[in-house]
């Protein structure tokens, strides 16, 4: 026996298997909840004038099942893995780990429950009320706990880059859930925040895009930086530069939430700061896409018959693109046109379909043969059409609400010669309706792929192990 299959008998793969299949899972339900709602802007009456199918309460659904259930199974499933295999041990705390994918779970489905029936902080990504919170809180230390505590006895002396992004994101996503949640309660079911005011947006905004630089940016670059050379056979193209992205990365991140508060009633001064530290982001942004990329050097030819190396490759110039997007959306002067349109809901796609969801379907379609005893998926094929669809589903998706969003910007801003507005909400509102059509369109595209996803892995689980064999390769 191999001393790589020695070692695998000694990790605790059982958690990450679970994690592994709710990320599929969850992935299906939070996108299909999207493509709902994306659905209902195209023709209203599917509401069927049920309170808890509006709108306004799977909106917060949608986003809660894709960035918590979907995306951040996806991190507890590649991050136990990768701290295992790159530490040389099983994970610390024993049942701890399991306690952390059952407590996930009933946090998703306590938010499936309560989003529904308008149980809400209304506080962006962050609706869920005081109880849930308290529950997410306790499962986020002990999932610190278990993972850091793996460092801690490690057998390698040194630590993997991967695992200095898993690590920050772990430490800086418990300060933001905890400050931002800080609450008075009135029942089980209601509370108001300790804040008020700016102060209350300026908190949600410092939580709310650094749920994103830390959750959706930090955690999905610890996936990079393992898989992608794992998938190209190569090192990482630079680890010095890896090391100067980490660093950059979480020194200049934190600052940047007050963009999202652009000519509101945020201090002038605060906004600006905002709006520096977004432009000076794209510099560790674009080395760590450069880096990602450049780890192909040499293994470029594996792109014409490895698709799951051309969704974790897409995936980087995805995060580049959205990275270019996000400063440039910083500036007030764009921001005037862009904010309050779908241009934004383009640009937070772009992320979220091309780069969180891309590097997460790569890593999950390499994870899932090495969990379950196989050398590759059932059907490489049927990866290769989730490629493309999940590609298609996406340009469709952002293209429809770039166009979108830029002319809602300029006929809510035209004005007639006597100053009066050319343009009522309503007529810009029917000038977006074939767009919604084409997002509808894209988001649909998209999770056909994930379908088909799911019934890969389904296969390649029920095959007799060690009866899928790899495939030999041009050199």
């Amino acid at each position: 026996m191999s001393q790589e299959k020695q070692l695998d008998q000694n990790y605790n793969y059982t958690v990450v298997r679970q994690f592994t299949l709710a990320t599929i899972l969850w992935g299906i339900v939070g996108m299909s909840v999207g493509v709902f709602i994306a659905a209902q802007l195209v023709w209203p009456a599917l509401n069927f004038d049920t309170p808890w199918l509006t709108y306004s309460r799977l909106r917060p659904l949608h986003t809660n099942a894709v960035i918590f259930a979907f995306g951040t199974s996806a991190l507890f499933a590649t991050s136990y893995y990768v701290v295992q295999r790159t530490c040389q041990t099983t994970l610390f705390g024993g049942k701890l780990a399991s306690f952390t994918f059952w407590g996930w779970q009933a946090v998703i489905l306590s938010a499936a429950i309560s989003l529904p029936m308008g149980l809400t902080t209304s506080k962006e990504y962050a609706e869920l009320e005081w109880p849930i919170d308290v529950l997410i809180a306790i499962v986020w230390v002990a999932y610190a706990v278990v993972f850091f505590g793996t460092m801690i006895k490690r057998k390698t002396s040194h630590i993997y880059v991967a695992n200095w992004f898993f690590g920050a994101f772990i430490l800086t996503v418990a300060v933001l859930h905890i400050v931002n949640s800080m609450a008075i309660p009135v029942s089980m079911t209601k509370s108001y925040s300790v804040y008020s005011g700016a102060v209350d947006a300026m908190v949600q905004w410092w939580y709310g895009h650094n749920a994103v630089g830390f959750l959706l940016t930090a955690g999905f670059l610890g996936m990079m930086y393992y898989f992608v050379p794992k998938q190209a056979g190569r090192p990482v193209y630079s680890y010095r530069l890896s090391i100067v992205h980490f660093w950059a990365l979480i020194s200049l991140y934190i600052w940047a939430g007050p963009h999202h508060l652009h000519y509101t009633a945020l201090p002038d001064w605060t906004q600006s700061l905002g709006m520096v530290m977004s432009l000076v982001l794209f510099a560790p942004s674009w080395g760590g896409m450069i880096n990602g990329i450049m780890t192909l050097s040499g293994a470029w030819h594996k792109l014409r018959y490895d698709p799951i190396l051309r969704f974790l490759v897409v995936s980087l110039s995805f995060y580049g693109m959205s990275t270019f997007e996000g400063p440039m959306m910083a500036i007030k002067t764009v921001n005037a046109l862009s904010h309050y349109t779908d241009w934004t809901i383009g640009h937070v796609h772009s992320g979220a379909l091309g780069w969180v969801a891309m590097v997460s379907i790569g890593s999950i379609y390499h994870l899932v043969p090495k969990l379950f005893g196989q050398e590759r998926m059932y059907s490489i094929k049927l990866v290769n059409v989730h490629f493309w669809l999940a590609t298609i589903g996406t340009v469709l998706y952002i293209v429809a609400m770039w166009i979108s969003g830029v002319m809602q910007g300029l006929m809510w801003r035209a004005v007639n010669t006597d100053g009066t507005l050319t343009y009522s909400f309503v007529e810009a509102l029917q000038a977006s309706y074939p767009f919604y059509f084409v997002r509808f369109c894209g988001g649909l595209i998209f999770v056909t792929g994930m379908l088909l996803m799911a019934y890969n892995a389904y296969k390649t689980i029920v095959a007799p192990k060690d009866s899928l064999k790899a495939v030999e390769q041009p050199a």
